[in-house]
């Protein structure tokens, strides 16, 4: 027997009730929206609309996706990150709202209407990097990566978003900037200890393991982008580093043992550790 259509509201209700967590009712929304090909505010007008079989069946296979652990953001394509709304796959890490807290302090160093070169390491989806592109036009940002396939969703964000002061390199870490020297380098390398058993749960399941995991402390790439760092700064540049909450007294250490000065870590919205920065002093002993 066919089951009876629902009314939109109690579709929802029901979905929220089986998702996990505080945003089980946003990601059901998301995900009916998806479906239905609409924007969030048609479901205030439309709560009480029956849907139709085909559309209910697809979003019960959505569900069921996500009751497995696959991603909200790789089920729609997509994800919003400062000012834009970016395309992602599983090629690229999903961003996520800490990582805002380091293109505020990196605009904070990027004077405006100021012809500046920026650079991104491992930039994923593009989001470090788009987003201080859309904010400072003057400058000329180059974000890289390891994967081809990231280079090509963070590509297609530029083009989407009419930013054509963003450059893409394929490469590790420095590979791409031989020779060039840099106002800031900014980047959210893999900074997950390569034993935590986070990476066997939730959505970091689905995600790139090798955007994620770095060594036993997590700090094998940090180690890595701090020690070739001042080679590429312009006197008197800035290196910021996303991480984890608890590597912010290692992670200023190893600035420190570098020669960067001004060294200092930033607190997310939540008050943990999030970001530290350190900058290439203007004369060098």
């Amino acid at each position: 027997m066919t089951p009876a259509p629902q009314e939109i509201r109690q579709l929802l209700a029901d979905a929220a009730r089986d998702l996990p967590g505080v945003e089980g009712r946003h990601e059901a929304e998301l995900l009916l929206l998806h479906v239905l090909g609409r924007e969030r505010g048609w479901l205030f007008a439309h709560a009480t609309d029956l849907i139709d079989p085909a559309s209910a069946a697809a979003f019960a296979g959505l569900l069921q996706r996500r009751l497995a652990g696959e991603p909200v953001a790789y089920m729609l394509g997509r994800r919003g990150f400062w000012t834009l709304d970016l395309a992602v796959s599983p090629d690229t890490l999903i961003p996520r709202p800490e990582t805002e807290r380091l293109v505020e302090l990196a605009l904070e160093r990027l004077p405006e209407n100021t012809p500046l070169r920026v650079a991104d390491l491992g930039t994923g989806s593009g989001a470090i990097a788009l987003a201080l592109a859309s904010e400072r036009p003057q400058a000329r940002v180059l974000a890289t990566d390891m994967s081809a396939g990231a280079l090509a969703v963070a590509a297609g964000n530029a083009r989407a978003h009419g930013l054509g002061n963003v450059e893409f390199r394929e490469g590790s870490w420095h590979a791409p900037l031989a020779g060039e020297r840099f106002d800031l380098i900014a980047s959210n390398p893999p900074y997950i200890a390569s034993g935590d058993p986070h990476l066997v749960q939730g959505d970091l399941r689905f995600e790139p393991a090798s955007a994620l995991a770095s060594g036993e402390d997590g700090l094998d790439d940090i180690r890595v982008i701090i020690e070739g760092a001042q080679a590429h700064l312009l006197p008197g540049g800035w290196l910021l580093l996303e991480h984890g909450w608890d590597q912010g007294e290692a992670i200023r250490a190893l600035l420190d043992a570098a020669g960067f000065v001004e060294v200092a870590t930033a607190v997310d919205l939540e008050q943990r550790d999030r970001v530290s920065l350190g900058r290439r002093p203007a004369t060098l002993e």
